[in-house]
């Protein structure tokens, strides 16, 4: 088994981690007003007493990058893991199911389901997710019975203590990073490379960011704002969760 070089991840990561900037920043300039309002609890931002429109429109933007960013960077360290497999054991993406990585290892063939972190998904997820392990083991035990497959839920970072699962293991943070390249300190290596023209990205991605809460927030104060400019909270409750197809936002006037 080869190991994986410093520079084999650096490379690895400055050809691929573009990718991830971009959509954020594309996914960022394509927001519309509509979706956001539909996709986060009015009551929630109720609750926080927010009376200024740019100051909601910031509360539910930042809320919702949150959630889209965790989703597009777990993208990323999927393609990272692979990778490392690749290069590491001769492994390669999976076409079964449920199924992110497939690598021999110890004699052994492990299937796994990469995730970003070890809170990932309810029961039925996870339910689902054992029955992909169990379909999948089934169809390499067909050409070979006596193939040791060894299923594995791979989480990128944080921990779990009990990783044995009965008919699963679950390995998160350094240890998932271990198991696939050969390396205890792995989980470390990869930090500097992930910030490879981190600030010229960031700074493009703020720039376009006050842009669009300023967009957001005037669409807002010309669709909820009454005529005194307060924000008519009971309008905006009924636009996201009223009966019925929600009406079309008024367009500013040009």
């Amino acid at each position: 088994m080869s190991g994986i070089t410093d520079e084999q991840i650096t490379l690895y990561v400055r050809a691929n981690i573009g990718s991830f900037h971009e959509k954020r920043l594309e996914a960022l300039n394509e927001l519309k007003l509509s979706n956001l309002l539909r996709r986060k609890n009015p009551y929630l931002f109720r609750s926080k007493n927010l009376v200024v429109a740019a100051d909601l429109i910031k509360s539910l933007l930042d809320a919702h990058l949150s959630s889209q960013e965790e989703t597009l960077f777990g993208d990323f360290l999927e393609g990272l893991a692979i990778y490392v497999a690749e290069t590491v054991h001769g492994g390669l993406k999976s076409s079964a199911t449920g199924i992110d990585l497939e690598f021999l290892k110890d004699n052994a063939r492990y299937i796994v389901s990469i995730k970003s972190g070890p809170n990932w998904g309810n029961s039925s997820q996870v339910a689902k997710m054992k029955a992909d392990f169990r379909t999948a083991a089934r169809v390499i035990r067909q050409g070979n019975a006596g193939t040791n497959v060894i299923a594995v839920n791979g989480c990128c970072y944080g921990r779990d203590t009990k990783p044995d699962k009965g008919d699963y293991f679950k390995y998160c943070g350094q240890e998932f990073w271990e198991l696939i390249s050969n390396d205890a300190e792995f989980y470390t290596r990869i930090v500097e490379p992930l910030g490879h023209n981190a600030k010229i990205r960031n700074d493009a991605f703020n720039e376009n960011y006050g842009a669009v809460i300023n967009r957001l927030s005037s669409e807002f104060a010309h669709n909820f704002c009454d005529k005194s400019g307060a924000i008519d909270w009971s309008k905006f409750v009924a636009f996201s969760s009223a009966k019925g197809r929600s009406p079309r936002l008024k367009s500013l006037a040009i």
